[in-house]
């Protein structure tokens, strides 16, 4: 199965993404985290600025669909947490996949200035930076999520990411 969690830059992809893996290891050890931003270090996609234009961004998406699709034929879990802005990518998720359970993670956009750890908002928002999704590139919102979730709301992470996992396998019976 695979979980897919979209969100722009600072919804929680990331945090939530490692919570849903933990507690998914404790019952199944073959379930990995496929992060956006580990797969663009550890393919060296995040060095130059072209990285993170709408081209570099569909590159890194096809590679981590790839990736994805790969350990799902392997009978591996994935949480993959990713921007997701793509729409016809999300639509193949659905028919690639074994099992494909989708969350979108909407918290307000004032929470994800307000949240800005990396300070790319701040920068894109000052015209310091550009190819920011959600400021000048666009996002467009999944419209067939399983699950949305408004972040800005969530206390705690644990208790979210259980609610996510019983979902999602629940989707399998």
């Amino acid at each position: 199965m695979v979980i897919w969690l979209i969100g722009l830059s600072g919804s929680g992809k990331t945090t939530l993404g490692r919570e849903i893996t933990r507690q998914w290891k404790l019952q199944a050890p073959n379930t990995l985290l496929v992060d956006g931003d580990e797969v663009r270090r550890i393919f060296r996609q995040d060095t130059q600025s072209a990285d993170y234009s709408l081209a570099g961004r569909r590159i890194n998406a096809e590679r981590i669909f790839e990736l994805c699709a790969w350990l799902d034929t392997q009978e591996i879990n994935v949480v993959c947490s990713i921007l997701s802005i793509f729409p016809d990518l999300r639509t193949l998720n659905r028919s690639r996949f074994r099992h494909y359970y989708e969350v979108y993670l909407n918290p307000p956009m004032q929470t994800l200035i307000d949240r800005d750890t990396k300070g790319l908002y701040r920068k894109a928002l000052a015209g310091e930076m550009s190819n920011m999704v959600g400021v000048d590139i666009p996002f467009p919102p999944p419209e067939t999520a399983d699950m949305e979730v408004d972040t800005s709301q969530t206390s705690d992470i644990r208790e979210l990411a259980c609610d996510i996992l019983r979902c999602a396998l629940g989707t399998m019976t």
